[in-house]
C-alpha cells in the first residue's frame, strides 16, 4: 500500500466532504465502493484485461479516506498496488480539482451586533457557541470577549481602508521637509491637513511626554518619569488590565536593572515562574524522514514568567512616585501637532467628556490597534501579523498531562489548518497556572485581515487535542489574546514610527522578531536604547521627525529573519501541501538541534551574527535543496527581490560592524563631554549609530553607565538646550 495523495479541504464539517465523496464526486470509468470514511476506486475491467504489466496479487484499486483534526476536514489517497494503475495521474487530478471547486477557502466574518439590544454572550452564541461558553466562565469574561470584538473590528477596519486610513495627526504650519519623510502610500510625503477647531475642556499642565497605550507604555513612561520627566500616561482600560501575560529570559531583563527602574529584589517579587526547559517542535508525521527532526532545547528562551498584571501595577507607582499621572478608561481621539507643542484630544470613556492636553512629544504605545500607526505608513502598517488567542488556566488538568518545570516555546500537533498552520505556546505560571497560546503567521490581506474569534472557536475545540484535559474541569482564570504585527523592513528607515514631536514604540512601531518575541521582548531589548536616545532628544530639543525617526529597535539581523515568517504563512486564496510549512520548520528547527545550544539561543533572541546566519542557511539547503523552491512558491519574486535587499544591508551592516565595534564605542565616550555641548543633533545621530551595531549584546550596569556617566539635571518647564 502507497499513499499517492494528501490534502486539506478547508472545512470544519467533515460529514459533508465524507457524503460529497461518496455521492458527488466523479471518479470517471472508476467503480466507485462506499465505506465508512468515504470510498474506494476499483479499476475498470477493461484495464485489468488489457494490461498485462499489473502482475502484483493485490486489489487493483484506490482506497480514499477522510478525518478531522484542528477543526479541519483532511483527505488521503492510497494505492493498493506497488505500481502505478492505469490513469492514476488523471484521476488524482479529477479528485483535487473537483474537490477544490467544491471546498475552496472560506474566510468568516464576525456578525455586525447592537450591544444596546442583546449581551455579547447572546449575539455571538450562535456563530462561537464554544467561545461565549468559555468566556461565561471566566471571572470578567463579558467584558473581556467585549475587547476581543472590539479590537478585531478595529484591526479589520485598518486594514481593509489601508490608503486611507482614519485621520487622527493634524499639523498646524508643520510642513514634512526633504529629509523628513513620512511614508505615505507609495512613499509619498506628506502634510497632514491642519486641525478644524475643537470645542473642549482644555487642560494648562503642559507635559514633557504624553504616552497612549498602558501596557509597554507605562514600562517606558516610568523609565522616562524617574529621569526627571513630567510624563501623562493615557490608557483605554482600567489601568493595570492585561489581555496577554509575559515571558522573557534574565538576561534580558537586565536592561531594566541598568535603567535602576527597578531594583533586583522588586524584579524578584514579579517572577511567578523560573522553568528548567522549553521545548520547540513541529508535527512531523507526514514529513519525509530526512525532514523529521528531534526536539530543540532551549531553556534560556522565554522561560521566566512574569505576573504581567503585578508588573504594571510596579511601574505604575514608579510613575506616580516620581511625579508622573495615569489617565485610566480614556481613550485617544486625535492629536494636533504644532512647532511648539502636540495637543492631544481625549475622551473619558465612563463620563464620554472630552478633554485637551498638551505636551512636548507624543508617545504611540497603542499597539496594532494603532491609527497613529496605520496614517503614518499608509498601505504598508503592517505586512503580517499573528493572531493569537489563548487564556491563563488555574488548575484542572490531571495529573501528569503537564509538568510546570517546561515550557512550550513552538510547538504544533497538525498540519495546515484551513489556510493556517496552527502552531501553540505553553508557559507555566504561579502555582498550577498554565498560559496556552494558538496562534498562526498571517499575511494582511483586506480579505483576510485574521480573525481573533475564529481562532478562539479553535482553541476551545482543539485544547484537547493539544494537552489532554477535560474543557469543563479548567479552572478559567482569563483569556489572553491580540494581533502581534510585523513589518518586513528592508532598511533602517522603510518605516515611519515618527513625526514631528511624535514617536511610536512596542507593536505599533512593529520591529520587533518575526518568530517568537512581542513588543514587549523587542521594548525590553532595546530599552537601554530608546530610553537613552530619547533621553538626548529630549534634553536638545531635537524633537523634528529627522531627529526622532531614528529612535527606532531596528536590528538589521531581525529584518532578515521576516522571511521565516513568511514561509509559515499560507497565501490567502492559495492551496499548499498540508505538510508543507511542518517540513520547512523541522528543516530548520532540526539544524538547531544539531548545533550547540547557544547558537539557537542567540538565533531567537535575535543575537545572531552574519557569519552564523549564513552556515546554517547553507547547511539547510544542503540537507533540503527544495526548501528554495518551497520558499520561492510561499513568498513570491517581488517578497524575495526585497529580502535579497534586505540580505545586502545585512551584510552592509555586517562589514561597517567589524570595522567599527572595536574603537567606535570607546571614542564616543571620548568626544562625549564636547561633542553633546556644540552638536547635539550629530551626537544623537552617532549616539543611534553605536546602538545599532551593539544592539543584541547582553551590556552590563557598568558597560551602559559608559555612556551615560553623568546625571542629567532635567528642566520640568519645557525644553532644555
Amino acid at each position: 500500500m502507497k499513499e499517492i495523495l494528501y490534502l486539506e479541504v478547508p472545512i470544519t464539517d467533515m460529514a459533508s466532504v465524507c457524503s460529497w465523496l461518496q455521492t458527488e464526486f466523479d471518479p470517471g470509468n472508476w467503480e466507485k465502493i462506499l465505506t465508512p470514511d468515504g470510498c474506494r476506486l476499483k479499476i475498470s475491467s477493461k484495464y485489468t484485461a488489457s494490461r498485462a504489466k499489473i502482475t502484483e496479487n493485490l486489489p487493483k484499486e484506490f482506497s480514499i479516506f477522510v478525518w478531522s483534526v484542528q477543526r479541519t476536514t483532511y483527505l488521503k489517497v492510497f494505492r493498493w498496488a506497488e505500481q502505478p494503475l492505469p490513469q492514476e495521474k488523471e484521476v488524482l487530478q479529477s479528485l483535487t480539482r473537483q474537490i477544490r471547486q467544491r471546498f475552496p477557502h472560506h474566510y468568516p466574518e464576525p456578525p455586525a451586533i447592537d450591544l444596546s439590544q442583546q449581551s455579547i454572550f447572546a449575539a455571538l452564541a450562535p456563530y462561537y457557541p464554544l467561545t461565549v461558553k468559555y468566556f461565561q466562565k471566566m471571572p470578567n469574561g463579558e467584558y473581556d470577549l467585549n475587547r476581543a470584538y472590539w479590537w478585531e473590528q478595529r484591526w479589520r477596519e485598518g486594514v481593509r481602508n489601508p490608503q486611507q486610513p482614519r485621520q487622527v495627526v493634524f499639523s498646524q504650519g508643520v510642513r514634512v521637509g526633504e529629509d523628513e519623510e513620512v511614508g505615505g502610500v507609495g512613499g509619498d510625503k506628506n502634510t497632514y491637513p491642519s486641525s478644524p477647531s475643537s470645542p473642549s475642556s482644555f487642560s494648562s499642565a503642559t507635559y514633557d511626554l504624553i504616552y497612549i497605550g498602558g501596557a509597554l507604555g507605562a514600562i517606558h513612561a516610568a523609565v522616562m518619569a524617574k529621569l526627571g520627566y513630567k510624563v501623562l500616561l493615557v490608557e483605554r482600560l482600567p489601568f493595570g488590565r492585561m489581555n496577554r501575560e509575559w515571558n522573557i529570559s534574565r538576561d534580558e531583563l537586565q536592561s531594566l536593572l541598568n535603567l535602576g527602574l527597578v531594583t533586583a529584589a522588586e524584579l524578584e517579587t514579579v517572577i511567578v515562574r523560573e522553568y528548567k526547559d522549553g521545548f520547540n517542535k513541529f508535527f512531523d508525521g507526514n514529513n519525509p524522514v530526512k525532514l523529521r527532526s528531534p526536539v530543540l532545547h532551549t531553556p534560556t528562551v522565554l522561560n521566566i514568567a512574569l505576573d504581567s498584571e503585578k508588573w504594571l501595577q510596579m511601574c505604575g507607582q514608579k510613575l506616580l512616585s516620581a511625579g508622573g499621572e495615569i489617565w485610566d478608561e480614556t481613550e485617544f481621539i486625535r492629536t494636533d501637532v504644532n512647532d511648539t507643542q502636540v495637543v492631544v484630544t481625549v475622551k473619558h470613556l465612563p463620563t464620554q467628556q472630552e478633554k485637551q492636553v498638551s505636551g512636548r512629544l507624543l508617545v504611540d504605545a497603542m499597539g496594532t490597534a494603532s491609527p497613529i500607526a496605520w496614517q503614518l505608513n499608509g498601505g504598508r502598517a503592517f505586512d503580517s501579523v499573528c493572531p493569537t488567542v489563548g487564556a491563563v488556566v488555574d488548575g484542572g488538568f490531571e495529573p501528569g498531562v503537564w509538568d510546570s518545570q517546561y515550557g512550550d516555546v513552538l510547538y504544533s500537533h497538525g498540519d495546515i489548518s484551513r489556510g493556517r498552520q496552527l502552531i501553540w505556546e505553553l508557559f507555566p505560571g504561579a502555582g498550577e497556572e498554565l498560559t496556552i497560546y494558538l496562534f498562526h503567521y498571517h499575511e494582511v490581506k483586506p480579505e483576510n485581515p485574521g480573525s481573533l474569534l475564529e481562532m478562539y472557536e479553535d482553541f476551545f475545540t482543539i485544547l484537547p487535542e493539544y494537552r489532554r484535559c477535560d474543557m469543563d474541569k479548567l479552572v478559567w482564570k482569563k483569556p489572553t489574546f491580540g494581533y502581534i504585527p510585523g513589518h518586513f523592513s528592508v532598511s533602517s528607515s522603510d518605516r515611519t514610527i515618527a513625526f514631528d514631536r511624535l514617536i511610536a514604540i512596542g507593536d505599533a512601531a512593529s520591529l520587533q522578531s518575526p518568530l517568537v518575541f512581542t513588543g514587549f521582548g523587542s521594548l525590553v531589548r532595546n530599552l537601554e536604547r530608546l530610553t537613552t536616545l530619547l533621553d538626548t532628544a529630549l534634553k536638545h530639543d531635537l524633537l523634528k521627525f529627522s531627529h526622532l525617526n531614528l529612535i527606532r529597535a531596528y536590528q538589521s539581523n531581525v529584518s532578515i529573519t521576516w522571511l521565516f515568517s513568511k514561509g509559515m504563512m499560507v497565501p490567502t486564496g492559495k492551496f499548499i501541501p498540508a505538510q508543507r510549512i511542518n517540513s520547512m520548520l523541522n528543516t530548520f528547527f532540526g539544524l538547531l538541534a544539531d548545533e550547540p545550544p547557544e547558537v539557537a539561543d542567540n538565533f531567537i533572541k535575535d543575537r545572531c551574527d552574519w557569519f552564523t546566519f549564513n552556515r546554517l542557511a547553507l547547511k539547510a539547503a544542503r540537507k533540503n535543496p527544495a526548501l528554495l523552491w518551497w520558499i520561492w512558491e510561499l513568498a513570491g519574486p517581488r517578497d524575495l527581490v526585497r529580502w535579497v535587499g534586505n540580505y545586502f544591508n545585512f551584510s552592509r551592516h555586517a562589514l561597517v560592524n567589524a570595522l567599527l565595534s572595536a574603537w567606535f564605542p570607546r571614542l564616543l565616550v571620548q568626544i562625549k563631554p564636547w561633542l553633546e555641548i556644540h552638536n547635539p543633533a550629530l551626537w544623537l545621530r552617532l549616539l543611534a549609530i553605536n546602538y545599532a551595531i551593539t544592539t543584541g549584546r547582553p551590556r552590563s550596569r557598568q558597560q551602559y553607565a559608559e555612556l551615560n556617566s553623568e546625571p542629567v539635571i532635567h528642566n520640568p518647564e519645557g525644553a532644555r538646550g
